[in-house]
């Protein structure tokens, strides 16, 4: 559990500053489950610089409850979670500050955006939390208020979660909680995790993953690795100290992001992971007469299908169905034994290029059209499909025919060209294994939209 805070405060010598505003979210990782948001008397003045910064004076805290009157909800809502601040140091010492003119020993866990951002969003400009949002396309209002700042802060640790593809976040939470034998609460956790699509994460004592899986229900598939009786599967209950889990909103998102996270990860439970995850392609070539002949076969290493399958069967439907949709020759491709003109050329669903009634030129346009849609070529396109909220999409990137990343927009945020999209986007590997993954996505379910991009 996660608190994102911000404060306001006088200004004014190191450790004498007084809080006049504080906002708090409290976050679950997905959802913010409570808020607290006050104005708070400091009981002296605000510095005049802070006054045009922040907006607030003096006036304004005449009636606002004092510190002490709002300790205890402070302490309420952050007992058992990591504070998340930007430069959270700032606002750590300020509230161990007030809390030890209390007499109260104030101490959270602490994680701080500023230093997070440096390491997985290297490279930008500046890390100010105005200019650093800003160019991330992050909405931001009332800047210098602590609800503004609050807010934009979880919008970017989200941001961070998602791109925190190896997860030193969560271990490194997790590691610091004290956590004994799985317990009928920590098999109650179950209750906890969603019913909708997305990627769970198992942990042992250290917060290491050991197994990981995409799943369109992920309540349904941890309660079966809980409720199995295999000698695996109990091994496995018995190390597993937390579940954590990602919506994706989408299942291409939870199998791209599924494939790169056991590539990095490489969890204990998880079987051995495939270096090729296709044993069959479709290949082009042409006959004597000129004609493109698409044939189904093994993969060979040296040649480069335009569409992957997991069996000959597999491949060879889908010559069935191109044939269909693009009035394709079943004798050319393979899978017609016809001595002269295929079947479908007598029943007038073939013109005839088994036996030369049409042109090679004619017959090829047809063929390319059928590469040209099931397969990337050299496109840049972005993939839209369903978000984790609504409001949201999901973006799935692909620049030259190969995929480089995916991420979350809002539906009101203008995604146009290829430079917006690649500041926004969280990186990702992609090579043959993840092409295989989204054609064949492709071929058999419908997403939102496709984008060509510039």
């Amino acid at each position: 559990m996660y608190v994102i805070l911000d404060i306001e405060t006088t200004g004014g010598k190191y450790n004498e500053e007084g809080v006049t505003e504080i906002a708090i979210h409290k976050f679950d990782g997905h959802t913010v489950v409570d808020q607290f948001i006050s104005l708070v008397n400091p009981e002296k003045d605000i510095q005049p610089f802070v006054v045009n910064l922040t907006g607030i004076n003096n006036n304004m805290l005449k009636t606002a409850p004092k510190f002490y009157e709002v300790a205890k909800r402070i302490v309420e809502i952050t007992e058992d979670a990591v504070i998340v601040a930007h430069n959270a140091q700032f606002d750590y010492r300020i509230l161990r500050t007030e809390f030890r003119r209390l007499g109260y020993n104030f101490e959270r866990k602490t994680l701080c955006t500023v230093e997070l951002s440096k390491q997985l969003l290297p490279d930008q400009d500046s890390y100010s939390l105005g200019k650093l949002v800003r160019s991330l396309g992050i909405p931001v209002s009332d800047r210098h208020r602590a609800n503004g700042d609050a807010l934009a802060t979880l919008k970017l640790f989200k941001l961070l979660l998602s791109k925190d593809l190896d997860k030193t976040i969560i271990k490194n939470v997790l590691r610091t909680e004290t956590q004994g034998e799985l317990s009928p609460r920590q098999l109650d956790m179950v209750d906890l995790l969603p019913s909708e699509t997305g990627v769970y994460y198992m942990h042992n004592k250290d917060g290491d993953i050991i197994l990981l899986g995409k799943s369109s229900n992920i309540k349904k598939r941890v309660n079966q690795h809980f409720t199995n009786n295999s000698p695996k599967a109990r091994k496995l209950q018995k190390e597993t100290k937390k579940v954590t889990f990602e919506k994706t909103g989408n299942e291409l998102a939870a199998l791209l992001k599924e494939n790169a996270e056991l590539i990095r990860n490489k969890p204990k439970y998880n079987p051995f992971y495939k270096k090729r995850l296709f044993s069959h392609g479709i290949y082009q070539s042409f006959n004597e007469q000129g004609y493109a002949v698409l044939t189904a076969e093994t993969i060979k290493p040296k040649k480069r299908p335009f569409a992957t399958f997991n069996s000959l069967q597999a491949a060879e439907n889908f010559l069935h169905r191109i044939r269909e949709e693009f009035q394709l020759c079943n004798k050319l491709n393979g899978l017609s034994k016809a001595k002269k003109q295929c079947s479908h050329y007598d029943e007038n669903n073939c013109l005839g290029a088994c036996v030369q009634k049409e042109s090679a030129d004619q017959y090829n346009k047809r063929v390319n059209q059928a590469i040209e849609q099931y397969s990337f070529n050299n496109k840049s396109i972005l993939i839209m499909d369903k978000g984790r909220e609504i409001g949201e999409r999901c973006g799935i990137a692909i620049k030259d025919g190969t995929f480089i990343g995916m991420g979350y927009f809002n539906l009101n945020y203008q995604i146009n060209n290829m430079h917006i999209l690649e500041t926004i986007i969280t990186p990702m590997d992609g090579n043959d294994n993840t092409t295989h993954i989204i054609t064949s996505y492709l071929r058999k379910k419908k997403v939102l939209k496709i984008l060509e991009l510039k």
